[in-house]
């Protein structure tokens, strides 16, 4: 131990003056331990600036510091796999940081052992829980009724599934939630900003300029505040996951959304040969968006098509059924699930198919030039 120890101390200058550049090597060498500890001391105020977000850099700092004494080329192997934040690693598998390249299983231990310092994770009270999910902020979705249903918006945190037949109101609650999420927190929105991930081409800005003009906020700054990616395969959507990890720990967001989670899976794997390679991809793919609502508290709202049995008995004098595409797996996902069906008019009804906390039911709403709104009569 002692060895280590000492191994570390002669590392520490060195690690210190790649820091301040390769310049200035000559002057940097003989840079006390105080000072390099005040050093570490001054990232560790800077590191933890987004609420929920613990900087890499953390794991530079040596190990009696509570980090992992990583070096600048270890920190750029995570950031291009796709590690981003302390937090990625504490919820990731030990094996999984075994496949980033250069890091052995001695340094994999320190970097998860520091991740584990870091990023504590403990058994609450159920007590405790209550008051965390009282804190909670929901997004709202622009009808009062809805939110009703909904037990006060979307939730933070967790994965909300929006299925439905075409031009039910999917896209527009999608379009919605992008403006609201961006209202102050007392008018039922998060302050924060949003991401689009598109795979069916149905995103629209003009629609953003009507509702944010509803909602008496600057048009330009809704727009900024939106950032959309646009999936061509069910693999690009894959990566853009990874991508998106990148940018909520930049910069604050409450929101992300993909619109259809599905429709790509749908096209890329075909046929009952190729099924279960969809249905592995698919999970795959919710996984990671569970692990983003985990490790950055944004709401995930994604949206799901619908397919339909022509059964045979009884059920079929009441014209086709449908249910949601996806089978069990995307079933098990999401925590919420919400059926949105035609009403009269610009009515749309969204009932409750499954959720853990809320009782089954119906609401109303309506779809306007402003959105999401209130039912009309």
């Amino acid at each position: 131990g002692v060895a280590m120890d000492q191994q570390a101390e002669l590392r520490r200058p060195k690690r210190q003056r790649r820091a301040q550049g390769e310049g200035d090597e000559g002057a940097v060498v003989e840079a006390a331990p105080a000072q390099a500890h005040e050093q570490l001391v001054a990232e560790d105020q800077g590191a933890v600036d987004e609420p929920g977000i613990t900087k890499l850099e953390m794991l530079c700092a040596s190990v009696e510091n509570r980090g992992a004494n990583i070096t600048k080329s270890d920190l750029n192997a995570l950031l291009e796999h796709g590690i981003h934040c302390v937090e990625t690693i504490a919820f990731m598998p030990f094996r999984k940081l075994l496949e980033v390249k250069g890091i052995g299983e001695q340094k994999a231990a320190r970097i998860m052992a520091a991740a584990k310092q870091l990023v504590p994770m403990r058994m609450v009270s159920a007590a405790e829980m209550l008051s965390m999910r009282k804190n909670m902020v929901q997004i709202t979705t622009g009808a009062a009724q809805l939110d009703g249903l909904l037990g006060g918006g979307i939730e933070t945190g967790q994965i909300t599934e929006i299925f439905g037949e075409f031009r039910c109101g999917k896209t527009q609650l999608c379009h919605t939630l992008c403006v609201a999420c961006q209202l102050p927190i007392a008018q039922g929105g998060a302050e924060s900003k949003a991401l689009y991930i598109d795979t069916e081409g149905t995103f629209r800005p003009e629609r953003l300029c009507d509702i944010a003009e509803r909602y008496g906020l600057h048009q330009q700054d809704v727009l900024e505040n939106v950032t959309y990616a646009r999936a061509y395969n069910a693999e690009h959507q894959d990566r853009l996951l990874v991508e998106a990890a990148g940018v909520f720990c930049e910069s604050r967001y409450a929101l992300l959304i993909v619109d259809s989670a599905i429709a790509l899976f749908r096209t890329d794997y075909t046929g009952r040969g190729e099924l279960a390679d969809r249905q592995q991809a698919l999970n795959k793919f919710l996984r990671k968006l569970q692990r983003i609502a985990d490790e950055h508290g944004v709401a995930v709202v994604i949206t799901n098509q619908v397919m339909s049995t022509p059964d045979a008995g009884p059920a079929a004098f009441m014209g086709p059924q449908v249910r949601p595409v996806g089978g069990h797996i995307i079933a098990h996902a999401s925590q919420t699930r919400l059926f949105f069906r035609k009403g009269k008019g610009e009515n749309r009804i969204c009932k409750i198919y499954d959720s853990p906390h809320l009782p089954e039911g119906e609401a109303m709403f309506s779809i306007g030039k402003g959105g999401v709104e209130d039912a009309t009569k």
